[in-house]
């Protein structure tokens, strides 16, 4: 048999390492009460969210890529050459090309590793962890880094008091490896698109549609624009419809759960989703209230703050889900092994 006819043998992926940066810059919910009509009562009763961090000045996605990516690589204890793809999930790149994840790939040094960019908003982190999972389960490779980072200060209109509360700037980054005996790993996901949804929630400028002219400038067409309405309604169906898809798939019950981890949106919406499962609060990860919606980088940040409160450990069954323009929706049930 030739090596082109030869199969692959299947072999389970696993999460093996974490890391995760934010910026120190801190906007306050007092803060934006010097920029818009808000205040920090408005602000925490209906999303949640205290404060959120922004980046510095000249400081973009890839810089938070590369420092989550730093991090996630010392708790692994290997050296960025040993990484051989690398899948960064964002929709706030450095620049439309190259790239952020050639950024990222030259800034670590990781000489042999090729990668790519994802755009799936929310979701983006989560659909970029089943790619990776499945370039290591395939045989293809053994260490493959995603990254879910995004500065969405870059993208947001300070003076438009429905948007500029909700987001904040972060990065994670996590290793995935083959699985060892007697470790599960990636279990399982569910993912949908519904782009009959797009006009909900976009950036409408700045694309082929609507190339950057002063006009599209003028028209604030390359800030985030967001019927909140539509995607509050279709963020909470939608995040337990595909929970519930996944657990009953693989005849997992609620209660089997270590902890859920949902994007992190509005408050509202996460309470709302896990009173629909019957899953109780404490088993729920909650940190929007210190970051704010990162986007793509807000599980991997909610996976670190559940392990700094010592809400995951080693063997716990995770169920991660999320809702993103598009409209997209990921959930993914994992066995913690790290």
């Amino acid at each position: 048999m030739s090596l082109i006819e030869r199969p692959r043998a299947s072999r389970r992926a696993k999460i093996s390492a974490l890391g995760t940066y934010v910026p120190p810059r801190v906007l306050s919910n007092q803060d934006l009460e010097k920029l818009v009509d808000t205040s920090d009562e408005w602000i925490f009763s209906r999303v949640g969210i205290r404060e959120r961090h922004i980046v510095g000045e000249g400081q973009a996605t890839s810089d938070m890529a590369v420092e989550a990516a730093k991090k996630c690589l010392a708790e692994r204890g290997i050296g960025a050459d040993q990484v051989e793809a690398i899948i960064v999930a964002t929709v706030t790149p450095d620049m439309f090309f190259p790239a952020t994840a050639c950024l990222v790939q030259d800034r670590l040094g990781a000489k042999g590793a090729w990668g790519f960019d994802l755009s799936a908003a929310c979701s983006g982190f989560i659909y970029a962890l089943q790619v990776g999972a499945k370039l290591v389960e395939s045989g293809a490779h053994s260490k493959v880094m995603v990254i879910g980072a995004d500065t969405m200060s870059s993208i947001i209109d300070f003076t438009d008091r429905a948007t500029c509360v909700l987001f904040g700037d972060g990065a994670g980054a996590i290793l995935i490896e083959p699985a060892a005996e007697g470790e599960i790993g990636l279990i399982d996901f569910m993912h949908e698109i519904d782009g009959s949804g797009a006009h909900a929630l976009n950036m409408p400028g700045g694309g082929s549609l609507h190339p950057s002219t002063a006009d599209t400038v003028a028209h604030k067409m390359h800030y985030v624009h967001q019927d909140g309405q539509t995607v509050y309604k279709f963020a909470v169906r939608k995040m337990v419809e595909a929970s519930e898809a996944v657990l009953s798939r693989n005849g997992v019950s609620i209660d089997e759960l270590g902890c859920f981890i949902p994007h992190q949106a509005n408050k509202r919406i996460i309470t709302s989703s896990a009173e629909r499962l019957n899953l109780p609060l404490e088993r729920v990860i909650i940190n929007i209230d210190r970051f704010g919606n990162t986007t793509a980088g807000t599980i991997p940040l909610a996976m670190q703050t559940a392990r700094e409160e010592g809400r995951l450990k080693k063997g716990d069954l995770v169920l991660a889900t999320s809702v993103g323009a598009g409209f997209t929706v990921g959930s993914t049930l994992l066995r913690w092994e790290i």
